[in-house]
This record gives C-alpha cells, structure tokens and sequence, in this order.
C-alpha cells in the first residue's frame, strides 16, 4: 500500500466509529478535498458507500479511511481531530501540506439558519 499517512486522535476515531455503526454497509470514511471558495479546498470527511477507482483505503484501528488519488498530494500526512466549540463539533485537520489558509479558516461549518 503507498505510504499515506494519516492520524485520527481518539476524538476523530470515536466520531467515525459512531458514523460507521450508523451505516453498517458503508465501505469507511472519506476524507478528501474540493475546490471551494477563497483558499482553492475544503476538507470533507464523508461515509464512503463505496470504492472508486484510484481509491487508497488506510486502516486504523478498525476504521477504513478512504483516500481518492486526487486529494491523496493535499492530506497526506494530516492529523485529523474532532472538537467541540460551543454549540458546534467539528473535525479539525492539522495539514502540513497547507501553505496559506484563508483568514476564514476553511474547514469549518456552518449551521444554516432556515
């Protein structure tokens, strides 16, 4: 398997897993990036119902981490952390391939208001 590395703290793991145990079918979690806005990417970490081709499967403890060849340059080596701020819980990315973020922080979410 290519060398991809990517760290889930246990904060991540627990999150996935509760992902996962909802959708027993799902292949693992997705973690990529699209373009978008200011900076060019924004992280997704998404259930995987399958697998592409190019896709790269990293495995740790007992969670599949689906990689697309695309994204594979733009994460590799992320630390990948989830984190409760006030009323909002969200996966933190620790990138070292990131060379200039925008001053809006890229990944983060945002509750719609309807």
């Amino acid at each position: 398997m290519g060398g991809m590395n990517i760290q889930l703290t246990p904060a991540a793991r627990e999150r996935m897993r509760n992902f996962l145990a909802a959708s027993p079918s799902a292949a693992g979690v997705r973690f990529g990036v699209r373009k978008t806005g200011c900076s060019g990417y924004a992280y997704e970490v998404e259930i995987a119902h399958s697998l592409g081709e190019g896709d790269q499967v990293v495995e740790q403890d007992g969670i599949k981490l689906v990689v697309d060849r695309s994204s594979l340059p733009f994460v590799d080596g992320t630390q990948i952390d989830f984190a409760r701020q006030g009323l909002n819980a969200a996966f933190v990315f620790h990138n070292p391939n990131v060379t200039g973020a925008c001053g809006c922080g890229e990944s983060f979410t945002v509750e719609e208001q309807n």
